[in-house]
């Protein structure tokens, strides 16, 4: 064999190292191959999950819009009373609900919500979705269920008496769905819709809000179905003061509590066991005693004539001391509790049980005055506040007509005339005006009322964190604040170093006539006995701003005045007085400072003659923070 020829060995390595090429490219292919097929696999899963998401997005909403849509339905049904239409609306909310829920929590949406771009409005979608359904379930069901024993007939008297069997049935079922309601308002109100998209933070907001009031009103059906089994005499005779407030010569509360009465409830049936006025019960010395703190804004007169009880707006103090000094005029009557209301709730409960007839009761002096015979909606608060002290001369028989008024509408309620749904929503509407208000002697009564708006107090749990509020006493002595009309806002006008500011803004104007001093009675204008031209109201204005907030300053139509300066409950209290002529007006307005806002500002006034509506005018926004007016 030729040395040049190559051996077979020798030829061998080059072959191989030929037929490595094409293996080396073909791997190479392969590669590209899996990863753009991976690419496109991880591609097709992220828009499947994507489309999936947003399907999923669609019946979400879907779902929850029907909830919307039949809450109100389930609500209008459990009023009515009506078991049959409430249980099928309640069977449709559980399949609106499930399916949201099952929606929002299937193994995709969940993956998709730890995402960093979206992951939380996916998770508070889920929040929604979750808490409807509990909602549905743990609340609305156990009320529906109450139906087949819970009327809303036994909730007010008929024939002299409540029937307290099915209310105590209802109480677990009520307090449950309170329970539910309440943790679930929490658990959404924990969500920062600012850092949401708006198509998410919308819907949750109307969600947070709905849910509100929801929470309010289960909380005090739940409040009352544990009270008033106990209240109304289930465990033994109770005896309750009736304060009937005078919102024509006006107080902190309402107005002065001129007419009085006592009622009392034994296991269900209630009765009225005397009246009297304030005047019958004269000035007390020495004064029943009051915390110094409200003695200082109000002096002791608090606890010196029943007229001035209320005279400070917290009526936990206004019911106690009135309470003391009915007992140290009536030995051996104890009292438990002390109710209150005003002429505008009286007309109100005429819109349910019809107008009511005194005739047959009328002093002679209020015969030949003219006064109405026949209490109506219509003029229940005229006569009451402007006709019965303009045409009866004598205080005693004016308080003698009032007070037959009052008697004659309790019999009504008693005697279960009207429609029982209109009288418990008439009820409601005064409540939530303030012109309701109770306390009860017994401890743990107390301690649930003072946690709702209803007891009236003016610290502690049923007050908002950020909470204002703005109350009148009359300066006048008289019968001359039917004739103001008044207007209150709450203006926000910075936030600077974590901390809001606010001014209460207080409209009033005199209404009366031009020649008041003349044309109405002595007795209407006050004669100037307290140092007011006759036909002038004086007005103190007591304005609260929230715990450990400041009270800065306040201005007179944009001049500004002295203030007094309190403190009462950690409190800041501001104290300005005005005098008005018929016709004048002013604008008072009192600066807070140093607000510490953890939720939204709630602002609370004097229930007075007018609608609360046409009082309280909507929160107002002034401009952003400058150097020229934020805290020092």
């Amino acid at each position: 064999m030729s040395s040049e020829e190559p051996s077979m060995d020798s030829a061998q390595p080059a072959q191989r190292r030929r037929t490595r090429q094409p293996d080396k490219r073909s791997s190479q292919r392969r590669v590209r191959v899996l990863f753009l097929s991976a690419g496109a696999f991880f591609l097709l899963i992220a828009v499947g999950s994507t489309a999936w998401i947003g399907f999923r997005a669609g019946q979400i909403k879907d779902h929850l819009d029907a909830t919307t849509h039949l809450l109100p339905q389930l609500q209008a049904d459990l009023v009515s009373n009506d078991s049959a239409a409430a249980s099928v609306t309640l069977e449709s909310l559980k399949e609106h609900t499930a399916s949201a829920r099952s929606a929002s929590t299937d193994p995709v949406w969940k993956a998709a919500s730890s995402l960093p771009w979206i992951g939380r409005d996916l998770s508070a979608t889920s929040e929604v979705a979750i808490t409807a359904d509990d909602i549905v379930n743990l609340a609305a069901a156990p009320m529906v269920g109450t139906l087949g024993s819970l009327d809303w007939k036994t909730l007010v008297p008929a024939n002299g008496a409540i029937s307290l069997d099915p209310l105590k049935k209802a109480t677990p079922s009520v307090m449950a769905a309170a329970n539910t309601v309440q943790l679930s308002y929490d658990r959404l109100a924990d969500i920062d819709s600012s850092a949401l998209l708006p198509q998410i933070a919308t819907p949750l907001n109307t969600a947070k809000a709905q849910l509100n009031d929801v929470r309010q009103i289960l909380n005090t059906a739940s409040s009352a179905a544990q009270l008033v089994p106990s209240m109304m005499g289930a465990d033994g005779p109770r005896n309750y003061l009736l304060l009937v407030q005078n919102n024509a010569e006006i107080r902190a509360t309402g107005g002065i509590p001129g007419a009085l009465a006592v009622i009392q409830a034994d296991n269900g049936k209630i009765k009225l066991v005397g009246q009297g006025t304030a005047n019958d019960l004269g000035r007390f010395s020495p004064t029943i005693k009051v915390d110094g703190a409200q003695e200082t804004i109000y002096t002791d007169r608090l606890g010196m004539y029943m007229q001035d009880v209320n005279l400070t707006p917290d009526f936990p103090t206004a019911a106690r001391t009135a309470q003391a000094m009915w007992q140290q005029r009536n030995p051996g009557q104890s009292i438990d509790g002390v109710i209150s209301l005003d002429p505008v709730v009286l007309s109100m409960i005429l819109q349910a049980t019809g107008p009511v007839d005194v005739s047959s009761s009328l002093s002679d002096a209020a015969t030949a005055a003219g006064l109405s015979s026949r209490l109506t909606v219509e003029n229940t608060v005229t006569t009451l506040l402007s006709d019965v002290y303009s045409k009866i001369k004598v205080p005693a028989q004016q308080d003698a007509y009032f007070a037959e008024v009052a008697k004659q509408v309790f019999d009504a309620v008693a005697a279960g005339k009207g429609s029982s749904e209109d009288l418990v929503k008439q009820l409601g509407a005064g409540v939530k005006e303030g012109r309701v208000l109770v306390w009860s002697a017994h401890p743990a009564e107390q301690q649930i009322l003072v946690s709702q708006s209803i007891g009236g107090a003016i610290s502690g749990p049923s007050v908002a964190p950020a909470g204002f509020a703005v109350y009148f006493n009359d300066g006048t002595g008289a019968k001359m604040d039917f004739y103001v009309k008044r207007t209150v806002q709450l203006v926000q006008r910075c936030n600077s170093g974590g901390y809001a500011q606010y001014t209460t803004r207080i409209t009033l104007i005199n209404m009366a006539p031009s020649d008041a001093a003349t044309s109405l009675p002595a007795y209407v204008t006050g004669a100037g006995t307290f140092g007011v031209e006759p036909g002038h109201i004086a007005t103190n204005i007591v304005a609260y701003g929230p715990t450990l907030a400041r009270v800065q300053q306040a201005r007179v139509d944009g001049t500004t005045v002295g203030l007094g300066s309190y403190k009462h409950a950690d409190r800041p209290v501001g104290v300005v007085r005005v005098d008005l002529a018929p016709g004048q007006s002013t604008t008072v307005e009192i600066d807070f400072s140093k607000v510490v806002q953890s939720s939204p500002p709630e602002l609370k006034v004097t229930p007075t003659v007018q609608n609360v509506k046409e009082v309280v005018l909507p929160q107002q926004a002034a401009s952003a923070c400058s150097s020229s007016n934020t805290d020092k």
